[in-house]
């Protein structure tokens, strides 16, 4: 193994992505040192480059979506061997003693880490992170596969099992973009007769091919009247960044139904105070631990369920970071690394 490695890295708020070469690092006690494979391009990676998050310091390496193979375990690290295939996603370790891990609740970890935020992330050729960062990665699925599911399946997947709907329920999944093609897919093989939203109909034919039932073009017709002629749906599972747009389906919510969000509106939803007095609910979903990451990857693997994907490789990643924020990725960017 070479003494240094290629990263990508913003060095100030607001900066431009750079390609420098870095001392391959050593992990410490708990520590992994991970050959990054392929490493997604998520919409929150802007907390890195922006200093939009808390704890965010300078020189950063993004990424919060890789995969890889371990390479070096510091001491103590148990239940892990060198050359295991792994993913790293948001959730980068507990601290084990803040009152939210106490609870059980690790994901709100009072500590918590993040890969490509808070800490260095898998723009680069090699990372470390907390052991208790990583998920196993099953044979079936290629590092350019497995990369996005840390994060963006992870999120969906995990949002929609414990969204409260049954096998034969109608979910409906706002927006068929870089997270709805996968909540489409995911919602589909869970059984649920899967709705997908989305404005026009060029992305019909895609839905109904990852297993959409039925499809809401909201430019022609009223989300929440589709949704109600249908039966109502158990579950909305929002997707998308226009808080317009989400408000507009929670009339078609179902008695009890539950609107879901997994996509940052960029303005206020508003949600009728009829919703909440008639049973419904709101409520948001943040991605998951690595062992939810892990079990999104087991049942991607079992199911089928893929992201749709567009590659460049890691010197490119300005180039691939613009083109997921113009939203003209189709519909996942990965870095290939290895």
């Amino acid at each position: 193994m070479a003494d240094t490695m290629r990263v990508v890295q913003v060095t100030e708020r607001g900066g431009d992505f750079e390609l420098v070469e870095r001392d391959i690092p050593t992990p410490g006690p708990g520590e992994a040192l991970v050959a990054v494979e392929a490493c997604g391009i998520c919409h929150s990676d802007l907390f890195a480059k922006e200093g939009l998050y808390p704890g965010v310091t300078y020189p950063v390496v993004p990424g919060h979506e890789a995969a890889g193979r371990l390479v070096a375990l510091g001491d103590g690290v148990r239940g892990w061997a060198q050359g295991a295939r792994v993913g790293i996603g948001w959730f980068g370790g507990s601290c084990g003693w803040c009152t939210p891990c106490r609870r059980g609740r690790l994901i709100s970890c009072e500590n918590s880490r993040i890969p490509g935020v808070s800490m260095d992330g898998g723009y680069a050729e090699y990372v470390v992170v907390p052991a208790g960062a990583l998920a196993a990665i099953p044979d079936e699925l290629e590092a350019v596969e497995a990369a996005p599911l840390m994060c963006a399946g992870v999120t969906t997947y995990n949002a929609l099992r414990h969204s409260g709907a049954r096998a034969g329920d109608l979910v409906a999944v706002l927006g068929v973009g870089g997270l709805g093609h996968l909540g489409v897919q995911y919602a589909a093989k869970m059984g649920f007769d899967t709705v997908a939203i989305a404005r026009g109909t060029d992305k019909e034919s895609l839905a109904r091919e990852l297993g959409a039932r039925h499809f809401v073009d909201s430019t022609t017709a009223d989300p929440a009247e589709e949704l109600t002629r249908l039966g109502g749906a158990s579950v909305v599972l929002s997707t998308v960044t226009n808080g317009d747009a989400v408000s507009a389906t929670l009339g078609g919510l179902g008695v009890g139904g539950r609107l879901v969000v997994v996509g940052a509106a960029e303005q206020p939803i508003a949600v009728p105070a009829s919703v909440l007095i008639g049973g419904g609910t709101v409520a948001g979903h943040a991605s998951g631990t690595s062992k939810d990451s892990e079990d999104t990857l087991a049942f991607s693997a079992l199911s089928g369920v893929r992201p749709r994907v567009e590659t460049m490789p890691l010197e490119r990643a300005g180039e691939a970071y613009a083109r997921m924020m113009a939203g003209d990725a189709r519909f996942r960017m990965v870095l290939t690394v290895a």
